[in-house]
């Protein structure tokens, strides 16, 4: 612990309430700690304010989802600070090659490159054929989410409303819309994942 400084120090502290006695407040403090400086990491990131705020809330969620593997080998923020990164950089690699694109296949838990491409030697009549089917594919996985998921899915991505323009569109409080947006987008790459519509 010598090698620590006095912030990692009551870092650790608080990790061990947190993780020994199931202290609320200490998580509390861990968060307010460090969350502007995660956000704003993160902003510099993905350059958006909601998805910053989600992979805000994502990181100190996988962080005390996990905490029992922290050791103070090094500091708290250290570990808090890589877990932040990995989580944005899976989130960076993910939007790019899976958010809702009909034109790319994306890239598994294993790290393996997973399509809906079918091989064609040009453009042609084929091509918009087989982008009707992408379509039409991708509809039937979003249709396999609960009405009130998809209907999100289909305001943030299909219509590209704002987080804000939902909540209003919706009637909902913006947590809320944000929050059942993120359980939207796990349900629907695990249907992905395991979609039979998938051709490795």
């Amino acid at each position: 612990m010598h090698h620590l400084s006095d912030k990692a120090i009551k870092d650790y502290k608080l990790v061990r309430k947190a993780v020994d006695n199931g202290d609320q407040k200490a998580y509390a403090e861990l968060m307010s700690r460090y969350k502007d400086s995660i956000y704003y990491m993160l902003l510099k990131m993905v350059n958006n304010r909601d998805d910053a705020e989600d992979l805000t809330i994502e990181a100190f969620g996988k962080a005390f989802r996990n905490i029992r593997q922290y050791t103070p080998d090094y500091a708290f923020s250290t570990w808090l600070f890589k877990i932040a990164t990995n989580n944005c950089i899976d989130f960076i690699r993910k939007k790019r090659k899976l958010m809702l694109s009909i034109d790319r296949g994306f890239e598994n838990e294993e790290g393996q490159d997973v399509s809906l491409e079918v091989r064609s030697d040009g453009p042609g009549p084929d091509d918009v054929m087989m982008k009707k089917q992408k379509v039409m594919m991708m509809k039937d996985v979003v249709d396999k989410l609960k009405p009130r998921y998809r209907r999100l899915v289909e305001l943030r991505y299909y219509q590209e409303l704002s987080y804000e323009e939902i909540a209003v569109e919706l009637n909902l409080p913006l947590g809320t819309v944000k929050a059942q947006l993120f359980r939207a987008r796990e349900f629907l790459y695990q249907i992905m994942k395991n979609s039979e519509y998938v051709i490795h």
